[in-house]
């Protein structure tokens, strides 16, 4: 199939980012190679989400990347100034991003264009599935729980006229394919199901699985750096690039924080936001210091800043393990 389509560079919050002065005369924005990390902002970044941030910018800024940010604003949960102190807490640490952030909401009518293409390309069907109906559903053998058990792709025009009466259908690609493989640089090769996966919700806002790959693609996003619980998502993602006309990113799915139980790190586990740590005397570069430790980057009680750790920084030797996050109590100097 060809290619969707690729965007112009962005200008301004209300389309996204601009390019760096020393690249827009000769270049398109989505040829310059860049990483990113993408946060929700529902709330304040807590220890975990800000050490795969800064691996995030250690892969980019190490490799030779423009480091983007994108918020990825679209599923209701944004909480008003979240966005702000997201990257205020960035910015604490060191981390640097180029240009403007890209707010997912304002792209709503791209991510509207693509679905309209794949449409008339005979890329998609409508779905009227609940979630419980689907996984109530039978399905093949070795399908793994929840995935798409095909019910609305076999609807008769007639069942599917019927259908159209009662709840707003949701938008599903017609994957053709059952598997994907990609490559993740800590992983390898990693195989993963791929089914007739949601573009678009039954109340219209874009799934996360379209908008990711449309915007890492239309910003020449061409590494994702994220935590090992999307490892999964990969595959029918890196799919969804190939199917409309872009290269799938390079991945690096990074080991988790967790707490004391082995649970993902989480807001509920106590002092872990930059905000909480403060208030017990934990600054910033402490964090820093915390967190270049764990990535074997710093030795006990060496201070360091972000920069200096782009010198010391080699994928390679990244520990493969999670972190279990030594907790408000512990010395974190």
């Amino acid at each position: 199939m060809a290619s969707i389509g690729a965007m112009g560079g962005f200008t301004g919050r209300s389309t996204g980012f601009i390019v760096p002065p020393g690249i827009r005369q000769r270049t398109r924005v989505a040829d310059v190679p860049a990483g990113r990390y993408a946060p929700s902002p529902s709330g304040d970044l807590h220890v975990g989400n800000l050490r795969t941030a800064l691996l995030a910018w250690l892969f980019a800024r190490r490799s030779g990347r423009r480091f983007l940010i994108r918020m990825e604003d679209l599923d209701g949960r944004s909480i008003a100034g979240a966005a702000d102190r997201q990257l205020a807490d960035l910015a604490a640490l060191g981390l640097d991003w180029d240009g403007h952030v890209l707010y997912q909401s304002t792209r709503r009518d791209r991510y509207a264009q693509i679905i309209a293409e794949l449409t008339a390309a005979g890329r998609t069907f409508e779905c009227y599935c609940t979630r419980r109906e689907i996984l109530d559903a039978p399905r093949a053998p070795h399908a793994p729980e929840g995935a798409y058990p095909g019910t609305c792709l076999r609807l008769s025009e007639a069942q599917r006229s019927e259908r159209r009466t009662g709840r707003p259908p949701a938008i599903r690609l017609r994957a053709g394919v059952t598997g994907f493989t990609v490559h993740d640089e800590l992983h390898g090769s990693f195989t993963g199901p791929v089914d007739d996966f949601v573009l678009q919700r039954g109340d219209g806002t874009p799934a996360y699985n379209l908008a990711v790959v449309v915007d890492d693609a239309e910003s020449g996003i061409d590494q994702v750096v994220r935590g090992d619980d999307l490892l999964t998502s990969a595959p029918r993602q890196a799919y969804l690039a190939t199917v409309l006309g872009h290269t799938p990113p390079r991945y690096a799915h990074v080991p988790l924080v967790v707490n004391a139980e082995g649970v993902r790190l989480a807001k509920r586990d106590g002092a872990v936001t930059l905000k909480d740590l403060a208030a017990q005397g934990v600054s910033p570069v402490d964090v820093l210091n915390l967190m270049a430790r764990s990535l074997r980057l710093a030795t006990s009680g060496e201070s360091v800043a972000a920069a200096l750790l782009l010198d010391r920084f080699a994928p390679a030797a990244l520990p493969r393990e999670p972190w279990v996050f030594p907790g408000p109590r512990q010395d974190h100097r």
